[in-house]
């Protein structure tokens, strides 16, 4: 080849090199992560029963015959407050998951109060975590991990991103949950829950094979936090279902230290209290 070629092939081959990469579709923008934590945003779940969603089995509420109503509500409509009587007439309940509320049903009404998992320092499982009310949740959001903590007793969760389940997660109170973003939504998949927890205010049990998938966005122009969940148990209901929590945004600043069991006493007598669980031996 002479010297005088060389140019024009370097030319020609760059803008060869030019048409194809033109050529090319530009290069997809990754859609921005959902913000749930910037500016001491925290979050102050609104109901503590899970609100029904149309077309699903509903979760189990109180019976009809006997209303629940908290402090609240009980001032807004000039009554008394009422303890959690559950419905254990719910069909999608299997037969030994209404056993067990009928004797919850059954003590409440014989004079005891409606034990709650947040009453005893307990955690509250999954989806029970869901339902923890007065206090805020804080969420931090890391690169492989997101961290939601209810300010009560700091009640943490760890949700690890972008990675499967283990083969064979051990049984735990808030279990093994993985998420990812989907869109504007973090979608939490939780297994491996301990049947130590219950399902919600009401102690609804459930099996090993408990199943939760969440949805979390900001709705209201970023007023408010919506989760959406799914709860399946073959062991415990005839079919999936779902139900909505909603969180109040709020900004108080710094997540404060609290703790649930310095407080916790029956200074009520009050019958069929349990208190917060102790250990029969020091951890050191």
């Amino acid at each position: 080849m002479r010297p005088a070629l060389r140019p024009l092939l370097t030319v020609l081959a760059a803008a060869a090199a030019g048409f194809a990469l033109a050529g090319q579709a530009p290069a997809q923008t990754p859609a921005p992560i959902p913000d749930f934590q910037s500016k001491n945003v925290s979050w102050t779940a609104i109901n503590s029963d899970f609100t029904p969603v149309p077309g699903s089995p509903s979760p189990v509420t109180f019976d009809r015959a006997h209303p629940f109503f908290r402090n609240d509500q009980a001032r807004d409509n000039g009554g008394q407050a009422t303890y959690r009587v559950p419905d254990a007439a719910n069909p999608n309940l299997k037969p030994w998951v209404a056993e067990e509320l009928k004797k919850q049903r059954d003590k409440v009404l014989a004079g005891e109060i409606g034990q709650t998992p947040r009453w005893s320092c307990k955690p509250g499982g999954v989806p029970g975590f869901s339902l923890f009310v007065v206090e805020p949740v804080y969420i931090v959001q890391g690169p492989k991990k997101v961290v939601l903590i209810y300010q009560g007793n700091q009640e943490t969760r760890h949700i690890y991103l972008n990675v499967p389940h283990s083969q064979n997660p051990k049984p735990s109170w808030y279990g093994e949950s993985v998420g990812w973003y989907e869109g504007n939504e973090l979608v939490v998949d939780t297994i491996g829950l301990s049947p130590k927890a219950v399902i919600d205010n009401y102690q609804t049990p459930h099996t090993d094979q408990l199943h939760v998938v969440e949805r979390y966005r900001v709705v209201e122009d970023g007023k408010a936090l919506e989760v959406n969940l799914t709860v399946d148990d073959p062991g415990a209901f005839n079919a999936p279902w779902k139900a909505k929590q909603r969180y109040s945004r709020t900004e108080q600043g710094p997540l404060p230290e609290v703790k649930c069991s310095e407080n916790n006493d029956d200074f009520f007598d009050l019958k069929g209290f349990v208190g917060s669980p102790t250990a029969d031996k020091p951890d050191f």
